[in-house]
């Protein structure tokens, strides 16, 4: 089993009460990698209290865990591990595609723990605890827009072009004949990097995955195109 941990409290209850059922079942905990006070206490054998933290899933942004939950957690959480907010963004998408549930950060790390590997779930039954769904509509947009991002669904490309007719048409056809779609692009002449006959193309294209991004850069390179960031 995989539980979110903020305070403490939401873990140590269920780890409690499943070491209680079946003392075999493992349960992990999960914290946000910019606030991970259990984490870091857990692994030090004392209670630590974090300067400051900074995370997406403010409902688990918590400095310092409690004396109680902290013991709990000692004497039953098998181990606890902590994941981006990347990786709780990709979790956030995945749970909103896949199973039309809306999380808020928070309740989404467990999922993330799954997702990205942190914990050993191959060939196991496994349950998310998802715990909320308290997200702002704002912050739900830029997390949808970073989880595309981390899935490979959206990519950014900036090339170096010769400023002559020709050179943005061939870009396009070779990005549309694989399949890919530009939402967004930027023709930039005047930069003080650029050769004087060379300009800059910044484009935002929806992909399918990562191996599809890979591809697509292939091709542009194959057809003698230059990457800014290469």
């Amino acid at each position: 089993m995989i539980v979110p941990i903020g305070g403490g409290g939401l873990i140590s209850g269920v780890a409690f009460a499943i070491k209680q059922l079946n003392p075999n079942i493992k349960v992990y905990g999960v914290q946000a990698a910019g606030a991970p006070s259990m984490f870091n206490s857990i692994h030090d054998g004392k209670i630590e209290r974090l300067p400051s933290v900074s995370t997406i899933a403010d409902g688990i942004a918590v400095k310092e865990p409690g004396t109680l939950t902290f013991d709990t957690c000692q004497k039953y959480v098998d181990d606890i591990v902590t994941v981006t907010d990347d990786e709780i963004s990709a979790a956030i998408l995945t749970l909103i595609e896949k199973q039309k549930m809306i999380a808020e950060g928070a309740g989404a790390v467990s999922v993330a723990a799954a997702m990205f590997n942190k914990v050993p779930v191959k060939g196991k039954k496994v349950v998310c605890v998802v715990s909320g769904g308290n997200i702002d509509v704002t912050i739900l947009s830029r997390v949808i827009k970073r989880g595309l991002l981390m899935s490979g669904r959206t990519c950014s490309l900036i090339l170096e072009l010769i400023d002559k007719p020709g050179q943005l048409q061939g870009v396009a056809n070779i990005i549309a004949n694989l399949g890919g779609n530009v939402i967004s692009i930027h023709h930039e002449r005047a930069n003080e990097g650029a050769d004087v006959n060379g300009c800059y193309l910044r484009l935002l294209l929806e992909t399918k995955n990562f191996q599809h991004i890979e591809e697509i850069k292939k091709a542009l390179l194959d057809n003698g195109y230059h990457f800014a960031n290469n």
